[in-house]
């Protein structure tokens, strides 16, 4: 099988090398950073103009920013599906709105190409891990056929329902991340002001019910300052933005989310948008005039 990867970040440069660990070494990449695309030719991959990877590839992947950039990459002028094979496949790991997802399969159905929309959890430590988790929308038959492929890349592969079902899981995904990160940087900041070491606080509560996967993987980055972007809150604002649209368009109230919402854009005005989402704690550190644990 060749397969096709379009878009080497944070998440994809990782995911591409999981993929040839995985055997799957008849891997094309493509991607604007020179960089990164060497240095995944550098594990064994082969670089490829996005036209050779519609022509030659079975199966073709993109890990791209948001909607704009899948559907450019996939419907544009000169885009991939144009160039792709009646019979081949096009899973987009991507975060994207998930109306975006059924338009997008709908116009590569008229060229009988299949679709899985596929986004991904956990963040660039699970993607490097080969950890995360697939949340996935398509057909039974589509998805049981390229689960091995994705299970190089993640722990939990699951099929939510048809195409924009791994999309609409994701956004609720990304909805409890945030809020809960939000509430790690709020308690945090209530201990310090009351005299409590936050690092005690978490020692003391992260194997109770208050602990989560979010609070071990953030609340040490907020006690330490380190906002090295596992996830950047630029990104998180763009999910969120897309789960507040979808939320409209089903009539979904969703005031905790907007609330962030506020915190994230206001962050990205103070210049933190290319800060890891943990950064949440600085809007309390500027509100108090305190650093959570120093």
């Amino acid at each position: 099988m060749k397969i096709g990867l379009i878009g080497l970040g944070i998440m994809g440069k990782p995911m591409a090398k999981n993929m040839l660990k995985g055997g799957y070494t008849d891997l094309l990449v493509s991607d604007l950073n020179k960089a990164a695309v060497d240095e995944v030719v550098a594990a064994g991959a082969k670089a490829a103009s996005n036209r050779e990877i519609g022509e030659t590839c079975d199966v073709v992947l993109t890990m791209l920013p948001n909607s704009p950039h899948v559907k450019s990459v996939m419907l544009g002028e000169t885009g991939v599906a144009s160039y792709m094979k009646p019979g081949a496949v096009f899973i987009d790991m991507s975060s994207i709105n998930p109306v975006a997802s059924k338009e997008i399969a709908a116009e590569l159905a008229k060229k009988n190409i299949e679709m899985l929309d596929a986004p991904v959890s956990g963040g660039e430590p699970k993607a490097i891990d080969g950890t995360l988790s697939f949340m996935v929308g398509g057909k039974q038959e589509v998805f049981d056929q390229f689960k091995p492929l994705l299970e190089t890349m993640g722990a939990s592969i699951v099929r939510c329902g048809e195409v924009g079902a791994g999309n609409t899981t994701k956004l609720a995904n990304q909805i409890v991340v945030a809020c809960n990160i939000q509430a790690v940087a709020e308690a945090f900041t209530l201990a310090q002001k009351a005299g409590v070491d936050p690092q005690l606080v978490f020692e003391a509560i992260k194997g109770g019910l208050a602990g989560s996967t979010v609070m071990n993987a953030k609340g040490p980055m907020m006690i330490e300052g380190n906002t090295k972007p596992g996830f950047k809150i630029d990104l998180h604002i763009k999910d969120l933005n897309n789960a507040l649209d979808c939320a409209h368009a089903v009539g979904a109230p969703v005031p905790m989310t907007a609330a962030v919402q506020e915190i994230l854009q206001w962050l990205h005005n103070e210049g933190c948008g290319q800060c890891d989402h943990s950064a949440i704690a600085k809007y309390y550190e500027k509100l108090t005039g305190i650093e959570i644990g120093r």
